[in-house]
């Protein structure tokens, strides 16, 4: 700060570095004597660049990791490979679209992005997309709890399966779960230490990775004794099965392949999360951002594709939608299983409550814009919020369906399509004009979301009604 002063700039001077006085001067160009806007870069963020990566790579990794493999069955080792590193690709993009956006009017939310692009109708239908899209989120992540639980408790009590004890049903313990963990904690005013929880849901991911690069050298491929049942198992949950039992396809389509992409956008949506990370940048420009978001995309498509791989190899057109359900099949006495179930459970329980926030915010900012914090409001939101969550995870038959539901609808549009359209209708024609080569790109960035969508969108449902036998994920 006195650095930028003893050059004859401060913040608000609007001074952040030459990147961002590029930025100023290009999109808002202020008259002499006229007080200048306050913006979210003339902010001085504390977080550094490493932590931003950190942060916005624990936005990025979530439960989609789970469903990786089951897409590389689908569409084999090069088809992933290819699809992978365009969605990732496509991600960065629209970061880059995104953070153009916020250049001009310097806003740190997305459905504020709307509101500057469209009024209200633009921030109502971004908060709406955010809600549905973390909704599914918490969704999976409870999905996870319904299939995982009931084997840990299994394992604790040395059974050699399910015995049908109320407390061994999925569907109960969700229920207590969220009554007595997640419920408490989303009832607190502030993320405060939830914070922390970011770090530990990452350190298990790695671990989860670690174990399962582990398990493929020390899992025999078929299990031994377990070829019928395993291909029973493949056959009943519509996986994709050969007479190649344990041969790694390079290329394949069949009726799953249709979840593949939405599950792989699933994947790497964490754009309403990039904007308040910007705010927080130390040095805080448009450039350096922008690197934050290409090395945490980089980071988790390294994640991504040495799960998918060797979870793939492990189970080869066996592998099930959610992977660590299919480390089942080795039974429920694997102790290095065990520990990979359990760490999982405490980072996705954990991680339920920070994802209901953002939902809340939406949605206050929706139903009550200008009324100043009630906690009776604030305590209500997420009781409904985890009681329609709960519904749906207990009559959805699979975590597949929510991947795929979800990665078709709110993800094209939070990754494509809203991206794309803020920057045509944010940036000035003065500046770029609407035939200019960044908006037509821009254009075509969103239209190329709007057809992922209704591809995908049509193959689930033509799956759906053929009457395909789905999996459960779990029991």
């Amino acid at each position: 700060m006195e650095l930028q002063k003893m050059n004859g700039h401060s913040r608000e001077d609007g001074f952040d570095g030459l990147d961002a006085l590029a930025e100023h001067e290009e999109f808002l160009p202020q008259k002499s004597g006229v007080k200048k806007e306050t913006r979210f870069t003339d902010f001085e963020g504390k977080t550094s660049f490493g932590m931003s990566i950190f942060n916005l790579s624990n936005a990025i990794m979530g439960s989609g990791i789970l469903g990786l493999a089951f897409a590389m069955a689908n569409t084999g080792i090069i088809l992933f490979l290819i699809l992978l590193v365009s969605i990732a690709v496509l991600s960065a993009y629209s970061i880059h679209l995104l953070l153009r956006s916020a250049g001009v009017v310097g806003i740190r939310a997305y459905e504020q992005l709307g509101n500057r692009a469209f009024g209200a109708p633009g921030k109502m239908l971004a908060a709406c997309i955010i809600t549905v899209h973390n909704i599914g989120a918490m969704s999976s992540y409870l999905f996870i709890v319904k299939s995982e639980l009931p084997l840990v408790i299994i394992a604790f009590l040395g059974k050699p399966k399910n015995t049908g004890e109320w407390f061994l049903e999925g569907n109960y313990l969700i229920m207590i779960v969220s009554g007595l963990i997640i419920l408490p904690l989303s009832f607190m005013k502030r993320l405060g230490y939830l914070g922390y929880t970011s770090g530990f849901s990452l350190s298990c991911m790695v671990f989860f990775l670690i174990s399962v690069i582990y398990k493929k050298f020390n899992i025999p491929c078929p299990l031994e004794g377990d070829h019928h049942n395993m291909t029973s198992i493949a056959h009943h949950t519509a996986i994709n099965v050969t007479d190649d039992f344990c041969e790694a396809k390079l290329f394949t389509v069949n009726s799953q392949t249709a979840f593949t992409v939405p599950i792989l956008a699933f994947a790497f949506v964490c754009h309403p999360e990039v904007l308040p990370i910007y705010t927080e940048l130390r040095d805080a420009t448009k450039k350096r951002m922008q690197n934050v978001a290409n090395v945490s995309i980089l980071a988790m498509f390294v994640m991504y594709l040495l799960t998918a791989l060797f979870g793939y190899l492990t189970f080869y057109g066996n592998v099930e939608p959610e992977l660590l359900h299919t480390y089942s099949q080795l039974g429920s006495l694997d102790v290095l299983v065990l520990c990979v179930r359990v760490a999982v459970l405490m980072a996705v329980t954990l991680t339920v409550p920070v994802v209901l926030f953002p939902i809340r915010r939406a949605l206050l900012q929706i139903l009550f814009p200008e009324k100043p914090f009630n906690w009776l409001v604030h305590i209500g939101i997420a009781f409904g919020l985890i009681i329609v969550v709960n519904i749906l995870v207990i009559f959805v038959p699979s975590i597949r369906d929510i991947f795929g539901l979800i990665g078709a609808t709110s993800a094209p549009c939070l990754i494509f399509i809203l991206p794309g359209v803020f920057y045509i209708r944010i940036v000035p024609e003065e500046e770029e004009a609407l035939l200019s080569r960044p908006k037509i790109q821009a254009a075509c960035f969103a239209a190329l979301g709007f057809l992922f969508m209704i591809m995908s969108l049509s193959f689930i449902v033509i799956d759906w009604v053929s009457g395909e036998s789905r999996s459960g994920g779990g029991h």
